[in-house]
């Protein structure tokens, strides 16, 4: 495959699409898309608020959604219920006549049906390091636990590239992804940033699930120079700041 075959945007709720929704501008959530311009398909990762314009940037490009992969099960990501609001997402994705399949860790199978409405049928579970194709692109599957039970980063080694890691709410530029909510786990995050990610080299860029930093995407190595959660090195330091333990 060569480089110039390898499609990717990074897409910012109410600014690139969804322009209108208050809610998108506050919560400021990222999407991506994914693909084989050879082929034509791409994923969506984490489409919520207007999918159908999500749907259209991909085919102003000449893409075609073939698959959908989940971060995590939160609605700000995948659409549902919250503060009140609801944001659509994965199931009016399906709504529209895409044909594609949702990809999730196995532990988060059972919270995106319960926040989406979708079925066992929409959906594909996974173990970490499964890989998933797109024409001739391959994502490898990174199970990352701690803001909540399935949560998933995304790494794609184009050719020619040093590598794109997408993160969702496991990391940021700036922090990472709270451990207060229902299924969050300090000690599981401390092992996702520290271990599981250890395999992501510096020279990778990171596009978060939430525009919470000036930039929208770092070098790994940066965000590990300047990111304080990996300032805190030990178990011990990760457990003061985080109350775990």
């Amino acid at each position: 495959m060569t480089d110039d075959r390898f499609y990717f945007r990074q897409l910012l709720a109410g600014r690139d699409f969804a322009r209108h929704d208050q809610l998108a501008q506050q919560m400021v959530n990222f999407a991506y898309l994914i693909g084989d311009r050879a082929t034509g398909e791409c994923v969506a990762i984490d489409p919520a608020y207007g999918v159908g314009e999500l749907v259209e940037i991909a085919g102003d490009d000449g893409m075609r959604i073939s698959g959908v992969l989940a971060t995590h099960y939160h609605p700000d990501h995948v659409g549902g219920s919250m503060m009140g609001y609801e944001i659509e997402g994965i199931r009016a994705l399906l709504e529209l006549g895409i044909d594609a399949k949702i990809h999730v860790q196995s532990e988060e199978a059972w919270g995106t049906k319960r926040v989406t409405g979708v079925g066992d049928s929409d959906l594909v579970q996974h173990a970490s390091g499964d890989v998933v194709m797109v024409g001739e692109v391959a994502i490898t599957l990174i199970h990352t636990p701690g803001h909540t039970p399935g949560s998933q980063c995304f790494m794609v080694r184009p050719p020619d590239d040093t590598g794109k890691l997408v993160s969702g709410d496991t990391l940021f530029l700036e922090g990472c992804g709270r451990t207060d909510l229902p299924g969050g786990d300090p000690g599981a995050l401390y092992e996702s940033l520290h271990t599981k990610l250890a395999i992501v080299p510096d020279d990778a860029w990171l596009y978060p699930g939430h525009l919470y930093s000036p930039e929208g995407s770092a070098p790994m190595g940066v965000v590990r120079e300047r990111n304080y959660v990996y300032r805190l090195r030990t178990r011990e330091q990760w457990d003061v700041m985080f109350g775990d333990g």
